[in-house]
């Protein structure tokens, strides 16, 4: 495993973060995006994200150099919803495998657990996805449902499993559970 240093994103980070994210867009059924996106179509979802607060976007980087990221966004746009979060995860392709990800993603769920607002994460995986359910999983994620062909990218429908964790701690506690959850 290469090792990793986790941080917040800065603007700097941008074009490296467009880059790693337009690759899923034009090469895989990862994202529904279709159309790669510019630096500056990219700067308003950058720009929703805190230093503090349920919304966060971390970046893992190499040698100085991003080679992915990790954010929780809103999950619903109701009122209601607050309470929770979607989660993703996307890396740059040669830093795959390497358990970066798990770090990264692990590092993101840690630091929205102290944040005593967020109940639940969410994490939306396109099918098939071996490995996104694998690291979903590992973290303590568990499979929420399914929704099928609901995406209909490169001339293909697609299906998507929704995965759940608990990120409250209450659920921990009720089980009696005291492992890290990381």
């Amino acid at each position: 495993m290469s090792a990793a240093h986790i941080r917040l994103a800065n603007l700097s980070d941008l074009p490296e973060l467009t880059w790693i994210y337009n690759r899923y867009v034009t090469d895989t059924h990862i994202t529904f995006d279709t159309d790669p996106f510019t630096v500056d179509q990219r700067r308003p979802w950058f720009e929703r994200f805190s230093e503090t607060g349920p919304h966060r976007l971390l970046v893992a980087e190499v040698a100085s150099q991003p080679v992915g990221y990790a954010s929780s966004t809103e999950f619903r746009g109701k009122p209601a919803y607050r309470p929770s979060v979607e989660t993703t995860i996307y890396l740059h392709p040669g830093f795959v495998g390497r358990g970066i990800g798990r770090v990264l993603y692990a590092t993101l769920l840690e630091s929205i657990t102290v944040e005593k607002t967020v109940h639940r994460a969410y994490g939306g995986i396109a099918l098939p996805n071996e490995s996104s359910v694998a690291l979903h999983e590992s973290l303590g994620f568990a499979l929420a449902g399914t929704f099928r062909e609901v995406g209909l990218k490169f001339e293909k429908y697609w299906d998507v499993s929704w995965y759940e964790r608990d990120v409250s701690g209450r659920d921990a506690a009720q089980r009696g559970d005291t492992a890290d959850r990381s």
